[in-house]
């Protein structure tokens, strides 16, 4: 018997009846909002493989050492899961005084009983290793561990192998002089390459504009990025002194070039895992790229061993700003002006999947990486570290995202499709709907963690005023296009992706609900290619499964 629910978005405790599941051979609960203790699942003696990471368990793995078939267990991620004081892996016997301790760090062991070696290795870094006895290890070999105290009393393999000093302190001197000439040589390695990285900047040619040739390939324009001098944004930015935002490619200022434009700096942190051949494919990639709903490129400057890339500044901000920021109570943004917003983006994405070839998928569209100009005109950033579908249909990709806003089937396949974004950006129309941030545990009630689960069940049952913010409606009449919104939202986040529409659709359905709001007030249909939109109601008894179509066209 097998259980997999990765990434269900499931809430509240893992049932004890579980533990009642003695023929259960694979456990898959990860990628979850599970909380509370992890039940005694010592009775199901079949169990091979258990994945409990990225949820928020706690509780005692004593029951482990009972399980004579376990081969996996993933338990990155949990909260303050205690080690008992002794664990049987396969043929070795360890114990230790970890139970004081809570740590945070994954448990896998496979089929060898040198899989202990893992735990000596996580001792050696989170500093919780007091000492160790083996009673029953055939082998070991841990080179590299000279914090760790051993004992091998009663062990009649090992019992004598560690009686000569000598030959420990031998051991000992070898490991250290070992480790001093590998440090030594990757020390060299690493001065060696920076040295040749910042002489090959040195002789860069003078910063050249933008060439632009009317051929094109793959629908790109072929043209070169404009490199910046560091000593131009160091005086754009007066030595980097008004910082505007921050993410996880590196911090963002505020500068002003000496034509007046005005211009955001993007500055790789030393600790980013971009590295110079990703950087320079993004260079690539945003010189190609560009559409009115994207946050235009203007150049880039690599340079004394700093990463920086120059964009148009965008002066409102970002729309995460003004939905769940200060800026959310001093100015709240009207409905038909989210919507406008709404319709932005979707171009840009819209571009993105259909206007590029090979088609373009952003992997992390979240309302902090849409902006808003002075004329509150949104634009999509950060598309750049997106990731080119060579195939036009799906790539197979290491799961990048941000909690809320990650498809499931991303998460759980890794195949990363265009509809992918799709998911990301209905979790976004459900953001404009209510005013609400895509995870919480308090703005959902007691029943429901995600924004995703909590409109799909009011919406289900006819219910779409309990999600509408009540800055842009407060006990307004005509929600037709809220209506229209909530029904492609929802549709956008459905579980399974073949049920998704492309953004191309998304689009469409945005711009009618923008017809439907600028319709005069007193007109009780709206005709769009010979459909009339009422104002019907979800029926309740509809099925949960369905696409969760609302009723709203009726055909003439």
């Amino acid at each position: 018997m097998n259980s997999r629910l990765s990434g269900r978005n499931l809430t509240g405790n893992i049932p004890a009846e579980l533990a009642s599941l003695t023929g259960l051979v694979e456990l898959w609960l990860d990628g979850n909002v599970l909380s509370g203790h992890i039940p005694d699942l010592g009775a199901c003696l079949s169990l091979r493989n258990i994945h409990l990471e990225n949820n928020k368990l706690t509780g005692d793995l004593s029951f482990l050492d009972g399980l004579p078939n376990l081969q996996e267990l993933y338990a990155l991620s949990c909260h303050y899961i205690v080690c008992a004081e002794q664990y049987a892996v396969r043929n070795s016997t360890w114990s230790s005084s970890w139970q004081k301790y809570s740590f945070h760090v994954g448990c896998h062991w496979l089929n060898s009983p040198l899989s202990i070696l893992w735990f000596i290795f996580l001792s050696i870094f989170y500093g919780i290793a007091e000492g160790l006895h083996f009673e029953q290890l055939k082998e070991i070999c841990v080179f590299f561990c000279l914090t760790c105290l051993f004992s091998y009393y009663g062990n009649p393999y090992l019992d004598g192998g560690c009686s000569s000093k000598k030959r420990t302190i031998i051991v000992i001197f070898c490991v250290i002089g070992f480790s001093v000439l590998l440090a030594t040589v990757f020390t060299y390695l690493i001065a060696s390459k920076k040295l040749r990285l910042f002489s090959r900047e040195d002789d860069l040619p003078p910063p050249q504009p933008f060439q632009e040739s009317s051929a094109s390939f793959g629908g790109f324009g072929i043209e070169t990025a404009h490199r910046y001098w560091l000593s131009e944004i160091n005086d754009a930015t007066e030595n980097f002194a008004k910082k505007v935002g921050s993410g996880g490619y590196g911090t963002v200022y505020y500068g002003k070039l000496k034509n007046g434009k005005e211009i955001a700096v993007k500055v790789q942190t030393n600790d980013s895992c971009q590295g110079n051949r990703q950087f320079s494919s993004e260079v690539s990639l945003l010189s190609r790229i560009h559409h009115r709903n994207l946050v235009e490129f203007l150049g880039y400057c690599q340079q004394e061993g700093k990463s920086i890339l120059v964009y148009e500044f965008m002066h409102n901000g970002t729309l995460k700003e003004h939905l769940h920021g200060s800026l959310s109570q001093e100015s709240p943004i009207s409905w038909i002006k989210r919507l406008e917003i709404a319709e932005d983006a979707a171009k840009g994405i819209e571009y993105l999947h259909t206007g590029c070839s090979p088609t373009i998928i952003h992997r992390d569209l979240k309302t902090s990486n849409i902006l808003l100009d002075k004329q509150m005109r949104a634009k999509v950033s950060d598309f750049g570290l997106s990731k080119p579908a060579v195939d036009e249909s799906h790539i197979s990709s290491v799961v990048r995202g941000t909690l809320g806003y990650l498809d499931p089937e991303y998460y759980t396949s890794q195949q990363l499709t265009v509809k992918s974004d799709v998911y990301s950006f209905g979790v976004i129309l459900l953001e404009l709907i209510s005013g609400r941030e895509p995870i919480s545990n308090t703005n959902f009630g007691d029943r429901f963690r995600s924004i995703c689960q909590w409109a799909r069940f009011h919406c289900e049952n006819g219910n779409i005023e309990a999600i509408i913010d009540p800055s842009i409606c407060n006990g307004c009449q005509d929600i037709q296009s809220m209506w229209k919104i909530a029904d492609v939202a929802v549709r956008c986040v459905n579980r399974e992706m073949r049920n998704r529409p492309f953004m191309s659709e998304v689009l469409k359905e945005i711009q009618e609900a923008i017809t439907m709001e600028q319709a005069p007030a007193n007109t009780q249909s709206v005709d769009f290619l010979g459909i009339d939109f009422v104002d019907t109601r979800i029926n309740p008894q509809q099925d949960a499964d369905s696409s969760l179509s609302f009723n709203l066209p009726q055909l003439r």
